[in-house]
């Protein structure tokens, strides 16, 4: 955690437009009407949408609103394709090959900061075509890279914590890279227009691309094909997110010219928010690149380590049997091979929740190292022994070792929370900051998690053995 302490202070006081202290303030106190210049400039905004202040949660900030209902099908939002704000990389002399440049020192799953880099340079630009857009942007973000050190611990949670370090360690590095190419530069050359960057500024920019951008379609290449562009749409960004949205994005293409917009999914009655399905994520993600936390999240996962010791321990918590995780035999060795869990470019992340409840892999390593005799297993594909929806492939009694193996897994990773639900649900009745809140919603939320799954399992348990009981009676 010392990093993330280090970056933290270096985030929070470097840079004033960082540390609002309200996620409302915007960058200027007189906003642009973002409608009217949607319009302007040639887009379509519904006469019923509306920009309005999102009161449910103080994070969240402005979103859309229909001002009276609005029949499924409605066109709601129309822009043209000068309008959204994307990272041009072929762009030529000065101040863009500069961009371009430090653009190309950023690693693709930080795709946020080089969209960022051009959201900065037009910032600093005078008489930035985009200014309307940028103006109405929050002053901070409720992402993790902003939180005080206490917060960021106060996750709780191992796999997220290594995130955000290596987001804010990054941050560090790139504010060195960054400036150390601006250092020799003319001033003509200068793409930010002579103004200083830190890791402050970079990661608002970093975050506001993160939570605001869509990665949609770009023009067609002479193949045929369309390349993935992540964009900033103006107003479109303001929908929030929902996994029953009311609200889709469509793309067309009308001589050469790309059209992007919102549609209604739905009928929307009068009042309700414009919502959108930001994508099937976790709430890592969600609360990383978001800044928020989705309740009951079918999506939301644990992620553990395949480690033989720690499948021992939980095995052996279980009352399963003398397994031997930690030293298989060479036919299961063969196929923990094939699952990708042993050998030097192993991926030994496996994960619980999701839709799948069970990872593939971790499923059918456990099935296959529970199990009594290779005959049996080499019956079945590695499909098979991958899918929950397949029933006791291997007996019952082995699936039961399975699932009591998991739910043992499941208690170990629950162990590892230093407080429980109850002492969480009391501290956010005490008054706690916003980033607080956040991060003890998050950590409750993957407790919740953990005991839905061990429930789920334990139901599977009981209806196995009570097929076995009736089976043997019978």
């Amino acid at each position: 955690m010392a990093v993330s302490k280090i970056v933290l202070s270096s985030l929070i006081h470097i840079r004033p437009i960082t540390c609002a202290a309200s996620y409302h303030t915007r960058l200027v106190p007189h906003l642009p009407d973002l409608v009217k210049w949607v319009k302007k400039e040639g887009g379509f905004v519904h006469q019923a949408v509306k920009i309005f202040p999102q009161e449910d949660n103080e994070t969240y900030g402005l979103g859309l609103v229909a001002s009276q209902d609005i029949p499924k099908g409605s066109l709601l939002i129309a822009l043209p394709d000068h309008i959204p704000l994307k990272f041009e990389s072929d762009a030529g002399d000065g101040a863009d090959s500069v961009l371009v440049d430090l653009a190309s020192q950023v690693p693709e799953e930080l795709w946020a900061m080089k969209l960022g880099l051009k959201l900065l340079q037009e910032r600093a630009r005078l008489g930035s075509f985009w200014w309307p857009y940028i103006s109405n942007l929050p002053e901070t973000y409720s992402v993790p890279i902003f939180f005080q050190g206490e917060d960021i611990k106060n996750l709780q949670y191992a796999p997220l914590l290594y995130q955000v370090n290596k987001r804010c360690r990054f941050l560090l590095d790139f504010d060195q890279e960054v400036r150390h190419a601006l250092a020799s530069v003319k001033p003509n050359d200068h793409p930010f227009g002579g103004q200083e960057l830190n890791a402050s500024s970079l990661g608002w920019a970093m975050s506001a691309v993160s939570s605001r951008a869509f990665r949609l379609h770009g023009k067609k290449l002479a193949a045929g094909t369309r390349n993935e562009v992540p964009m900033m749409l103006p107003l479109i960004d303001m929908c929030n997110h929902s996994f029953n949205p009311n609200a889709q994005i469509i793309q067309e293409e009308d001589d050469s010219q790309l059209l992007i917009k919102v549609v209604a999914e739905t009928e929307i009655k009068q009042n309700d928010s414009l919502l959108l399905n930001y994508g099937c994520l976790s709430n890592d993600l969600f609360l990383l690149d978001y800044g928020f936390v989705m309740p009951s999240n079918p999506y939301d996962t644990i992620e553990l380590k395949y480690e033989g010791a720690l499948m021992d321990a939980a095995s052996m918590a279980a009352g399963v049997s003398s397994p031997n995780f930690s030293s298989p035999a060479a036919w299961q060795q063969q196929i923990l091979s094939q699952l990708n869990l042993v050998g030097e470019t192993a991926i030994v992340k496996v994960s619980l929740g999701g839709p799948e409840l069970v990872e593939g892999r971790l499923l059918a390593a456990l099935r296959v190292l529970l199990a009594s005799d290779s005959e049996t297993v080499q019956k079945h594909d590695l499909n098979t022994l991958q899918s929950l929806s397949t029933e006791a492939p291997l007996g019952i009694t082995n699936e039961v070792a399975v699932f009591r193996t998991i739910i043992a897994l499941c208690a170990i990773a629950l162990e590892h929370f230093p407080t429980k639900i109850m002492e969480d649900e009391s501290l956010l009745k005490q008054g706690v900051s916003a980033s607080t809140v956040l991060a003890i919603q998050f950590r409750i939320q993957k407790k919740t998690l953990i005991i839905d799954i061990m429930r789920n399992l334990s139901r599977r348990v009981k209806l196995l053995r009570s097929k076995e009981t009736t089976a043997t009676q019978g």
